[in-house]
């Protein structure tokens, strides 16, 4: 039998793992905009701006990916 309380924790881990979605899909759409930006004005430096575009990117990927593993653990 569920209690209230884990329905409240599960709920709360739902809402987390939204927000760190969102936020990991707005970072990321935030580093391409830039990079684009970066390489429309110096496209002799693309190769080394989309390096560290990629780069970044999977950083904020693993971020997300951390916070949704930690609220899933966070439910028993």
């Amino acid at each position: 039998m569920i209690t209230i309380l884990e329905g409240i924790a599960a709920m709360g881990c739902g809402l987390g793992v939204g927000i760190a979605t969102i936020g990991a899909g707005l970072g990321i759409g935030k580093i391409g905009s830039s990079a684009m930006d970066a390489i429309a004005r110096q496209p002799e430096a693309a190769g080394k701006i989309q390096t560290n575009m990629i780069l970044t990117s999977a950083f904020v990927e693993g971020a997300a990916l951390f916070a949704i593993a930690a609220c899933a653990f966070l439910i028993k």
